[in-house]
């Protein structure tokens, strides 16, 4: 059982568990009432933090007991814990005070976890010791290839835009969100000089306020494209094949699945030296991949803009070896040391 698994608006969740699924193990998606009543051998949790992710403390608080409450009862059954370790600290903490004290009531009930890079295992251990005792494992981060359709040509996804072809267009797409920084990336495009460059920015608001904020950072430059809306599936090839390149300036990652979607359109990327960026840009190249320091800079910007011009890529042959095929295997061992260590 998952949480959550193929009811997931991540396309990585659904990858990753119909490769388990290929590879003979059955998956459910989490059910309160299936993991009391029909324990499964595997319960593999995913961003646990979501739990408390409401408004009223109350509440939060009443669902994290009811959450931790199942999990000590599988486990009484013989259910096996698994936490994949996504990110280090939620991205957004309604309640600091019951985050510290989930984390508290979870860790004793997990029985081994999931990084995506073996430097993110490390920094897992380091922020979470009792992560220290336990069986770890590194699943690499599959590729989108086959997750979104990927036929539109460059020429074709700027002219729909209504972008000249000679523009030097940076993008980010994505659901904005606080951490993700993307006011402050529109105000590092606004001073930059060059009257035939554009910015895009495709993705579904995570607030009002956020909204407003994005648009007041925006208003007054034609050069700056919006479009604050959830992005269909069929239109994320239009956004990423008119990019020159990605940038992703979050204040805070580990992971990234931006950054992978944009590799996996052959799209290169501008990201922040921290968490697993540094090992991304190995496993892709640094012709793909370029890191920056601190927070992003018109310089560092227009810098990267000439980088990403400057090189006819082609093909990002390099994340090809991140087939799902691979991290379904690599779950499914992990699954089965878990599971038989019942029997030491």
């Amino acid at each position: 059982m998952a949480w959550p698994a193929f009811r997931s608006e991540n396309p990585y969740n659904v990858m990753l568990y119909e490769a388990v699924t290929e590879s003979g193990v059955r998956v459910d998606d989490f059910s309160p009432w299936k993991l009391l009543t029909s324990p499964p051998s595997i319960f593999h949790v995913h961003w646990p933090e979501i739990v408390i992710n409401v408004p009223n403390s109350v509440r939060a608080a009443l669902r994290g007991i009811a959450f931790l409450s199942l999990i000590w009862a599988a486990r009484l059954r013989g259910t096996k814990v698994v936490w994949t370790v996504h990110n280090l600290h939620p991205h957004e903490l309604p309640h600091p005070r019951l985050q510290r004290w989930l984390w508290r009531g979870l860790l004793p009930l997990v029985d081994g976890y999931v990084s995506l890079t073996a430097g993110g295992a490390q920094a897992a251990r380091e922020t979470f010791p009792p992560l220290c005792r336990l069986p770890g494992f590194v699943i690499p981060h599959g590729h989108f290839r086959r997750a979104y359709s990927n036929h539109m040509s460059f020429e074709e996804a700027r002219c729909r835009l209504g972008i000249p072809l000679g523009s030097t267009v940076f993008g980010f797409l994505g659901r904005i969100r606080p951490y993700k920084n993307v006011p402050h990336l529109v105000q590092t495009f606004r001073a930059l000089q060059d009257p035939e460059a554009r910015l895009l920015i495709a993705g579904q608001p995570e607030s009002a306020a956020i909204r407003a904020e994005v648009a007041e950072a925006a208003a007054g430059d034609l050069r700056v494209h919006l479009s604050l809306d959830h992005v269909p599936n069929d239109a994320v090839q239009l956004y990423l094949k008119a990019c020159d390149l990605v940038v992703l300036p979050f204040t805070e990652i580990l992971n990234s699945g931006s950054a992978m979607l944009a590799l996996s359109f052959d799209r290169p990327v501008l990201v922040p030296l921290t968490g697993a960026m540094g090992e991304l840009q190995s496993t892709a190249g640094p012709e793909w991949v370029r890191t920056f320091s601190g927070s992003l800079t018109p310089p560092e910007l227009e810098s990267a803009g000439r980088w990403a011009r400057a090189a006819q890529r082609g093909h990002c042959s390099s994340i090809d070896r991140l087939g799902w095929e691979h991290a379904g295997q690599l779950t499914t061992e992990a699954y089965c040391q878990l599971a038989a260590s019942e029997a030491l």
